[in-house]
């Protein structure tokens, strides 16, 4: 029960995030993208710079900031699933940028959107 809860809350927090992409002029390329290392819940392009973001959703702040779930294990998942990605599709030329989107609320129910550029590398 509790998995497919977070599997919908997980879907909501990434159509937020996609449509917060867009509005940002980045075109979607893919949406969780899976492979034995793990899952990438978007990659677009921002111009000439491909870019795999971590989509992390909480109803509030009570055990810390989204962000902070996508630690050290995380980061190396994403980054071995983005080579898999990038051999895949031959797009080793591009510039590459690992972005994590944080979505939380607040008090009255206000929705906040944090956008970390660059927010860690290979």
């Amino acid at each position: 029960m509790m998995k497919t809860h977070n599997v919908k809350k997980g879907n909501a927090g990434e159509e937020l995030a996609a449509s917060f992409l867009k509005n940002a002029n980045h075109l979607i390329c893919d949406r969780n993208y899976k492979k034995s290392t793990g899952e990438i819940d978007i990659i677009s392009r921002d111009g000439e710079t491909l870019v795999f973001t971590e989509v992390k959703y909480r109803k509030n702040l009570e055990y810390g900031y989204p962000k902070e779930a996508v630690n050290r294990t995380k980061q190396k998942r994403i980054t071995k699933t983005a080579l898999w990605y990038i051999k895949e599709k031959k797009l080793e030329d591009m510039n590459v940028r690992f972005d994590v989107i944080e979505i939380y609320f607040i008090k009255d129910g206000q929705q906040i959107i944090n956008h970390f550029e660059g927010a860690f590398s290979f």
